[in-house]
C-alpha cells in the first residue's frame, strides 16, 4: 500500500502531524510519499528530516491521499484525487472541517487502513463554464461550490438563473451559490441554504442578500444544468469563484453554466460517525 501524505505547512506546524503518521503507517509496512499540495511562500523552510515528492509523480503508483489541514486543503486537492482516482482521508487541523474524517488527536486509527476496516464514500463534482457570446472562455471542476458575486462594495448584481433553460428566478442583491451537497454546510448554509445529506447528487441555488421577499433556495435534481447570465445592460462587474478559488471577472451578458460532472472523488471513512453526528459536532448542535 502506498499513501501521500499531503499537509498544509501552515496548517500543520513543523509538519509534526505528518511525521506522527508517516511512522505509525511504516510501522505497518506502509509506504509514504510526503508531498505538499501546493508550493509555499518564499521563505517557508522545510524540516530538515522531511524528503519532499512531486505529488503528481507520487500520484501515478498511490493508493490513498491523506490531507492535513482544513476543508481548504482538500479542496485544493480534489482535482488531482479525481484525475487518478485516489480516494482522499482529512485530518482536521483547522476549525471546522466538515470533509475531514479524524482529528489531529485520532492519527492512531490509521492502523484501520492496513487492516482494511474503511469504506469510501462517493461525492459528485460539479462542472462549471463560462460562455460568451456563446464561446467557453473558462472551465473548472468544483467539489463544493460556484459563486457569482458583485465586484463592488455598496452595489448590487443583477442575476438570472435557470433550470434546464427555464428561468427559475431573477436576483439582485450580492449575487448567487450553486453548491453541491458537499458543499450546502459551506457558504451557502451561511447564506440560508439547506443541508443536504453529501451523498446525494443534487444541484443547490442559494442567492446571496437578494433583495427580494421570494428569494428562496432550491434543490435541484442531478440531471438538471444550471445557468447563471449576467444582465447584458448593467455596467456593474460580477466575479465567479470555484471552491474558494481565484476569482474570475464576468462581462454583462455571460452565462455561467454548472451540472453534475462525470467525475467524482471518494472520501474515507473509518471513524464510524455519520453525517448527522458530524453536523451536530461541528455546529455545536448537542
Amino acid at each position: 500500500m502506498k499513501v501521500i501524505l499531503s499537509p498544509n505547512p501552515y496548517r500543520d506546524k513543523g509538519l509534526k502531524a505528518v511525521r506522527e503518521a508517516r511512522h505509525l503507517l511504516e510501522q505497518d509496512g506502509v509506504q509514504t510519499s510526503i508531498c505538499l499540495p501546493f508550493q509555499p511562500e518564499i521563505g517557508y523552510e522545510i524540516p530538515e528530516d522531511i524528503r519532499l515528492e512531486n505529488i503528481r509523480q507520487a500520484a501515478e503508483s498511490a493508493n490513498l491521499l491523506i490531507c492535513f489541514g482544513g476543508d481548504g486543503t482538500i479542496l485544493h486537492s480534489a482535482k488531482l484525487a479525481a484525475e487518478y482516482h485516489i480516494p482522499i482521508l482529512g485530518v482536521n487541523m483547522g476549525s471546522v472541517g466538515f470533509m475531514a474524517e479524524l482529528e489531529h488527536s485520532e492519527l492512531k486509527l490509521l492502523h484501520r487502513l492496513v487492516e482494511g476496516q474503511y469504506t469510501c464514500e462517493k461525492r459528485m463534482l460539479m462542472d462549471v463554464k463560462v460562455l460568451r457570446d456563446k464561446r467557453v472562455i473558462y472551465q473548472d471542476t468544483a467539489l463544493n461550490d460556484v459563486t457569482i458575486t458583485r465586484g463592488a462594495i455598496g452595489r448590487v448584481v443583477d442575476l438570472a438563473v435557470y433550470g434546464d433553460r427555464v428561468k427559475i428566478m431573477e436576483c439582485t442583491g450580492d449575487g448567487v451559490i450553486v453548491a453541491t451537497p458537499t458543499g450546502s454546510t459551506a457558504y451557502s448554509m451561511a447564506a440560508g441554504g439547506p443541508i443536504v445529506e453529501p451523498t446525494a447528487e443534487n444541484l443547490i441555488i442559494t442567492p446571496i442578500c437578494a433583495h427580494a421577499l421570494q428569494a428562496k433556495s432550491f434543490v435541484l435534481g442531478p440531471e438538471r444544468i444550471v445557468a447563471v447570465r449576467t444582465s447584458r445592460q448593467s455596467r456593474k462587474t460580477a466575479y465567479l469563484s470555484s471552491d474558494g478559488g481565484r476569482a474570475f471577472r464576468l462581462n454583462g451578458g455571460d452565462v455561467v453554466e454548472m451540472c453534475n460532472s462525470k467525475r467524482h472523488i471518494e472520501l474515507v471513512r473509518l471513524s464510524g460517525r455519520n453525517f448527522y453526528e458530524i453536523v451536530s459536532q461541528k455546529l455545536g448542535r448537542n
